[in-house]
């Protein structure tokens, strides 16, 4: 039986590189892993997505509606967008920040103030604070990496070679902080 991992976010936000070193860490483990990944208008702030799937024998990447073992949304509006491919049982990890559109900006459509509230109703939910802890590090572009150390403990498998895949992966100078980086996620999670 293989899990399926739906990620997604906002261009710039780091999603793919997330969804490479979980790929990396699963074909090291011995999985068979399948990803697919959606650009769209990722370099004009538009959503990206990357479906993971991994087990003994995986035959596809795709990911239907309500298939998602986890979804890991690195955006709040992009979990909301993205909720129903969770099984009933699935679990959503979401990163606690908002990045406005155009049209919330322009003050045409508020951004909602209750989509973790909403969203925790609805399923099991982690929230992380990983933009915040980003900057505390001091660089908000490592908020990808605290949000893969969270699902690394969530999907129990942060006795993996998270630290190897992460050398392999970032530029060298950025690798101590991705290192801190996922070890304030994984401590996000109790």
């Amino acid at each position: 039986m293989s899990k399926s991992i739906k990620v997604v976010g906002v261009g710039g936000q780091g999603t793919i590189l997330l969804a490479k070193i979980l790929t990396t860490v699963l074909v090291e483990a011995g999985y068979d892993v399948k990803m697919s990944e959606i650009h769209g208008m990722s370099q004009r702030g538009g959503s990206v997505s990357s479906e993971i799937r991994y087990g003994e024998k995986v035959f596809s990447p795709v990911i239907e509606k309500g298939d998602a073992s986890i979804l890991i949304s690195l955006e709040q509006m992009e979990a909301a967008r993205n909720v129903d491919y969770l099984k009933e049982d699935g679990v959503l990890i979401v990163n606690d920040y908002k990045i406005h559109s155009m049209v919330t900006l322009n003050g045409k459509i508020k951004y909602p103030d209750t989509i973790l509230k909403d969203l925790g109703g609805r399923v099991k939910t982690h929230v992380i604070q990983g933009t915040n802890k980003a900057i505390e590090l001091g660089l908000d572009k490592v908020m990808n990496i605290i949000m893969l150390g969270a699902l690394s403990k969530v999907l129990g498998l942060d006795n993996l070679k998270w630290e190897e895949a992460i050398k392999e992966n970032v530029k060298p100078k950025f690798i101590e902080l991705n290192l801190k980086a996922f070890n304030i996620g994984l401590n996000q999670i109790d």
